[in-house]
């Protein structure tokens, strides 16, 4: 399992540093508490409290849900997730609001982790970089296409 693990953080990072291309700067980190659920083979959708916290410290909160299709089949416990947040410039007030899609696995026995690379906001120039492995409880395996609907 942490071949595994270690595999798909791989494969993370590397379509992470695709996605930055158009987007330099690192403006903040965006921390979500994912709310417990279930997967439905194809698919699962949990509801997420978000902070976005920016270089200068100053500090937004965003209701999310967090969306999968593909392979998506287990149940996991409250998940945390942190983004690194890159843009062309600084960001303006609610300027992550909007939605971002990408790639995303996830693998949980007792606990375990996934990374998530997302790309959207302001005309699809916001990415959103795995700070580090998510981290989970339950028992799960989920692999596809995520999307990130900040509001």
């Amino acid at each position: 399992m942490k071949a595994f693990i270690t595999a798909i953080g791989g494969v993370m990072l590397a379509l992470g540093l695709t996605s930055t291309a158009g987007a330099a700067t690192r403006v903040g980190e965006l921390r979500c508490r994912v709310n417990d659920g279930s997967g439905y083979v194809v698919g699962s959708s949990h509801k997420a409290r978000c902070v976005f916290i920016s270089m200068s410290g100053h500090r937004e909160r965003y209701w999310g849900a967090v969306k999968r299709v593909g392979l998506d089949v287990g149940y996991t416990r409250g998940a945390v997730v942190r983004w690194a947040v890159f843009a062309p410039s600084d960001l303006g007030p609610r300027a992550l609001t909007g939605d971002y899609v990408g790639a995303s696995a996830d693998i949980a026995a007792g606990i375990g982790g996934g990374a998530n690379v997302l790309v959207g906001g302001n005309d699809r120039t916001i990415s959103l970089q795995p700070v580090s492995l998510k981290t989970e409880g339950g028992l799960a395996l989920g692999v596809g296409a995520s999307k990130l609907e900040l509001r």
